[in-house]
């Protein structure tokens, strides 16, 4: 499967000629979503989501069900909750999770789900919820006003994934990225780091 990191925590998974786009926000690029057969949300922030992007470009949308996205009434969206299976753009989908990391207080409250790709790629959206199962690829979150490094970090070698790629970065400055891939590095086997627009 063919990994394609974009900003923050976009992905695009390009597997038998199908296209899947994972959190396209609205820090991402256009191009991310260029072909895509079908779209997953993890939750409602708009850095996860770019509502207007996915009512313009009509392909299927999965976002769990809850979810406030009120600018996608026109466009059909699949709703889906921790548990289901299902397969889209060619390849088989486990949503599993259920709610957003706090920050202080219970808040956020949100619903959030993580996506696993097959057995291949586990995105997390935001949360440290592990997969359930071996994963071969971990997606995990760099940075958030929510996440500690130190739990991404045990997140991350918990899960014992073959590669491990950073995402949810878009707020790191060149010195906070260098500390936070020289922390992986060190201490996470398998650790890439991808720029936006690179692919594994």
């Amino acid at each position: 499967m063919r990994i394609t990191k974009y900003t923050h925590s976009c992905v695009r998974l390009e597997h038998d000629g199908g296209v899947l786009v994972i959190d396209p926000g609205i820090w991402s690029e256009p191009r991310a979503l260029v072909g895509a057969d079908a779209v997953l949300v993890s939750h409602e922030h708009t850095d996860h989501v770019d509502v207007l992007r996915l009512a313009g470009l009509g392909v299927p949308v999965f976002a769990p069900e809850g979810a406030v996205l009120p600018d996608l009434a026109p466009l059909p969206v699949t709703r889906v909750r921790a548990g289901n299976r299902f397969t889209v753009a060619g390849l088989e989908v486990t949503a599993v999770g259920g709610r957003h990391a706090t920050i202080h207080g219970g808040r956020p409250d949100c619903v959030n789900l993580g996506y696993l790709v097959g057995d291949d790629v586990y995105h997390p959206g935001d949360s440290l919820h592990p997969p359930g199962r071996p994963v071969r690829t971990l997606l995990v979150p760099a940075q958030a006003s929510w996440l500690k490094l130190t739990e991404a970090i045990d997140f991350a070698v918990a899960v014992e994934a073959e590669r491990v790629v950073a995402i949810h970065d878009a707020q790191l400055n060149e010195r906070g990225l260098a500390s936070v891939n020289g922390w992986f590095s060190e201490t996470v086997p398998g650790y890439r780091y991808l720029a936006p627009g690179e692919t594994a």
